[in-house]
């Protein structure tokens, strides 16, 4: 070890030194290690659900219920996957503008994306995005609302079960709620990346 880096390590430690509370450890036996027990034995969509919502998303297994959330925010301008729009677009009302191209002159204008999820991990509460599934990258990451189009099959229990099942794809992106960022001063602030709404649709088939 070098003499600089122990100089660091050794000011790190005597800054942490005076503390009393520490941030505590992750509890493997009741988190991690019990949810490997989950592998294929139970419905994942509710403790996705929860993790999801411990990270400040939103879930849905209701269109009609989506709609509502929208409308109620006055999120009605957006753009969807135009291979999803024809089974969704029944439930939208004419007070919406849904758009099937994603005008990237026009980024601004859209205040949701609607694409499809390769898939979800249940034990973090994130929702996996892939080149193969998502329509359109940007209509997923630039829009203030992000709705993600999930299949009951394709969520996972755990990280090491989604990355085995999608190893072939090149470019993966496991968006865990809406885009974080503590850079300055240590402040939470959501949106600043991305999304600073994600939500989650459950369709069936």
């Amino acid at each position: 070890m070098s003499a600089n880096r122990e100089a660091i390590l050794s000011r790190v430690r005597g800054a942490l030194a005076p503390l009393e509370k520490r941030a505590p450890l992750p509890d493997w036996d009741n988190e991690l290690i019990a949810m490997r027990t989950l592998r294929g034995t139970v419905d994942a969509w509710p403790l996705f659900c929860e993790r999801l919502k411990l990270v400040n998303g939103v879930s849905f297994e209701s269109l009609a219920a989506l709609v509502t959330w929208l409308d109620g925010q006055g999120w009605r301008h957006g753009y969807c996957d135009p291979a999803l729009w024809a089974s969704l677009k029944d439930a939208f009302p004419a007070t919406f503008t849904v758009e099937t191209t994603f005008d990237r002159t026009r980024v601004d204008d859209y205040q949701f994306g609607i694409t499809r999820a390769a898939g979800a991990v249940a034990e973090t509460g994130s929702l996996i995005l892939t080149d193969k599934t998502t329509s359109s990258r940007l209509a997923a990451l630039a829009p203030w609302v992000h709705v993600a189009v999930l299949i009951r099959g394709t969520i996972f229990a755990d990280l090491q079960h989604a990355v085995t099942a999608l190893a072939d794809d090149p470019n993966i992106i496991f968006c865990t709620g809406p885009s974080k960022t503590a850079d300055v001063e240590g402040i939470l602030i959501e949106g600043v990346h991305g999304p600073g709404q994600q939500a989650a649709l459950l369709v069936e088939g």
